[in-house]
């Protein structure tokens, strides 16, 4: 985009920049975007394809899934634990007590506790005076091995460590001393020696090639990669807008081949039909079958109320003729009842 917009005057080289920058920026940007922009058009489709299958695939798949896992795995190990491994837990729990945790109790109050204090009175008036007893012998004992060992061994030791061992290792430590001088001398004479022929014929042709081969090298290849990432950044822009071009493109293509043409379907033809079904077959339709509910309802209610009638006539008539007429009864009372029911029948 840069390069649309500026106007085309020579390649001058900005203030930090060597004209191998400006050699290498034109051509590599080229060379990147036209790699770029089909890898971005093609990034962008499967972006919109993945939104479009994770709202109407992947998330209803994906909650039918944890539904089916909960329903499957949840659930019946939440009413195992519930309703099997808790109770069968609480009665483990109270059997353990009564058959371990009560006997328990019961042998540590009265054996073990009866069997410690004997143990403690025999440790108080048993162990202990015999204990100091042996302890007093034992002193006794050991001041006479101390005794005997300082006179028999450390008196020795101290004369022979002073009178032999001590002038002998002085000596040695004398030789030792020479001998470590003597191979440090040796040792710094080579190590100078290496120094020196490893520098004429390592080092110094290495730091040649190093600061008159591979720096300048180096910085070509950094300019090149510097380059290459700008003009990648670059022409993956320059591609997301190519992209957002395309995409409202076929969106207005999409909208003005498929979705305007449904729409004026639905509102010129589609809408006028279905209000005319309606206002001409629908609605009458339905005012007619008012009608005929009205009538059936009102049919079916001067039948009930006569069958109701009947069956009270008929369940009279029984008492009458098995109990006989009823204490207190009128004729005319009765009378009045029949000509009333003969009118609603």
């Amino acid at each position: 985009m840069d390069l649309e917009k500026r106007p085309v005057r020579p390649a001058v080289a900005p203030a930090g920049e060597g004209c191998l920058v400006v050699a290498i920026r034109v051509p590599v940007r080229i060379v990147v975007l036209v790699l770029v922009v089909p890898v971005r058009l093609a990034w962008d489709a499967l972006v919109v394809g993945g939104r479009f299958l994770n709202g109407t695939v992947f998330r209803p798949l994906g909650r039918a899934l944890r539904w089916l896992g909960r329903a499957v795995f949840v659930w019946p190990f939440v009413g195992l634990w519930r309703h099997v491994l808790v109770p069968l837990g609480k009665a483990l729990a109270w059997l353990g007590h009564v058959l371990l945790v009560v006997p328990a109790i019961a042998f540590y109050r009265y054996v073990l506790t009866p069997l410690g204090h004997a143990a403690v009175w025999l440790y108080a008036r048993v162990l202990t005076p015999v204990g100091h007893v042996l302890a007093a012998i034992g002193a006794g004992l050991w001041a006479g091995v101390v005794w005997l060992g300082r006179y028999l061994v450390v008196v020795p030791s101290v004369w022979v460590w002073r009178r032999v061992l001590a002038p002998v290792g002085r000596a040695a430590a004398w030789c030792a001393r020479g001998v470590v001088w003597l191979v440090t001398a040796v040792v710094d004479g080579i190590g100078v020696a290496l120094y020196w022929i490893t520098r004429m014929l390592l080092v110094l042709p290495t730091l040649a090639v190093w600061r008159w081969v591979l720096v300048p090298a180096g910085r070509v290849l950094a300019v090149v990669a510097r380059e290459a990432g700008h003009a990648l950044g670059h022409a993956w822009r320059v591609a997301g807008y190519l992209s957002l071009a395309v995409g409202r493109l076929l969106g207005t293509l999409f909208r003005w081949v498929f979705v305007e043409p449904v729409r004026w379907v639905y509102r010129r033809v589609l809408t006028p039909v279905g209000h005319t079904v309606r206002d001409t077959v629908l609605r009458p339709a339905a005012e007619a079958g008012r009608r005929v509910g009205r009538g059936v309802g009102r049919a079916t209610r001067q039948a009930l109320a006569a069958a109701r009638a009947s069956v009270r006539q008929v369940r009279a008539d029984l008492r009458r003729a098995l109990l006989g007429e009823p204490k207190g009864s009128r004729s005319g009372g009765i009378g009045k009842k029949r000509s009333r029911a003969r009118s609603e029948m």
